[in-house]
């Protein structure tokens, strides 16, 4: 069908429609259901597998899945799953490895496994396929014995000791309200299982976040690095937003929403991250019950997320989104989770729908 003979509506939907063809058949999937983290096209090659990217692409195609009805994409949603449940988990550790193959480094991110748990469960709730539940159980389970403590969670422990990593100046190589969006998946385990040691972590993960949430921003005196802070930072918006009905986690979110947008548009003719562009637009929809919705504000950041996909006759570029842009300058990093939550965020705006909080990518 040519372009000019497409109804309005599908033209706005056409970027989603080449993302989701890019995740299917781009080769950011490799047969056995792992993802790699992105694809270099300057280098015409993919980095290593990630046990999180398969976890954000399981939740992303089933996604896709219910959003359109397309079998491939449940088909895909069920190979991202079955990986992570069956190669990646590493009996010995009974944990997840940050990464899959001879070259992996030997890392554990707690992030990661929040992913990972939440993309099991995506899947899980469509197929009912009880080996993903099991191992998601497992997966929630070490997240709770290997890196949570008294007063803080490790984000990243060494292998195979599982040592805590030393700090830097680096946001993911510290604790923070970030890694509220992983918690939700102490909470999905808990609505599912009943156990109470689910849902007493995360609560009192999510009174720490409220308590330290003001000092995440801007946190560096580099504009690039605040770019990256921003990222970090709207997983927390996200992960507030079945909260809006408590005074506290909606004034933190509106604060939170008005930094972000202002820090975003203050640094990104320099550097800008499109994930941010599409974090920020998802917040937004999905607060708009609780917060007017801001709506030239989004059509901006909705205009702009169109312009980090990528056109090439390349179908290993074509349709997926850039990780950003330097000095204006596309970086030449096709990055499967910025697609994915770019498929969302376009698709809410576009379609004008809201699905359930539990379909968060």
């Amino acid at each position: 069908m040519k372009a000019a003979s497409l109804s309005q509506q599908q033209l706005k939907l056409e970027p989603l429609t080449r993302a989701g063809k890019w995740l299917l058949e781009s080769g950011i999937q490799s047969p056995g259901g792992g993802v790699a983290r992105f694809y270099r096209a300057d280098l015409e090659r993919h980095c290593a597998i990630s046990t999180e990217i398969t976890g954000y692409a399981a939740s992303t195609f089933q996604y896709l899945y219910t959003a359109t009805g397309d079998p491939a994409f449940q088909e895909h949603a069920r190979r991202a799953a079955h990986f992570l449940a069956r190669d990646a988990w590493d009996p010995d550790l009974q944990n997840m490895p940050f990464e899959h193959g001879p070259e992996a480094e030997s890392m554990l991110y707690f992030f990661d496994c929040g992913i990972i748990v939440r993309g099991l469960l995506a899947v899980w709730r469509e197929t009912r396929e009880e080996f993903l539940l099991t191992r998601a159980v497992e997966c929630g389970r070490a997240m709770l014995r290997d890196f949570a403590t008294a007063s803080e969670i490790h984000p990243i422990l060494t292998l195979p000791a599982k040592t805590p990593l030393a700090r830097d100046w680096r946001w993911s190589r510290n604790p923070g309200c970030y890694q509220l969006k992983a918690a939700l998946a102490w909470r999905e385990l808990a609505a599912i299982t009943g156990d109470r040691e689910f849902s007493r972590a995360y609560q009192q993960h999510l009174e720490r976040s409220l308590d330290d949430c003001a000092s995440f921003l801007p946190g560096n005196p580099t504009p690039q690095r605040v770019m990256d802070r921003l990222h970090a930072f709207s997983y927390f918006l996200e992960s507030l937003l079945s909260h809006l009905d408590d005074d506290r986690c909606a004034l933190a979110f509106a604060d939170g929403i008005a930094r972000v947008s202002s820090l975003l548009r203050e640094i990104s003719p320099v550097f800008a991250r499109s994930d941010v562009y599409a974090q920020l637009l998802r917040v937004r929809l999905w607060g708009a019950g609780t917060l007017p919705l801001d709506t030239e504000a989004a059509r901006h950041e909705a205009e702009t997320l169109v312009t980090f996909q990528m056109t090439s006759d390349d179908p290993r570029i074509d349709g997926g989104f850039s990780f950003g842009t330097l000095d204006g300058q596309l970086i030449p990093h096709i990055n499967p989770v910025s697609t994915a939550f770019a498929i969302q965020a376009l698709h809410m705006w576009h379609a004008r729908v809201l699905p359930p909080l539990g379909a968060l990518i």
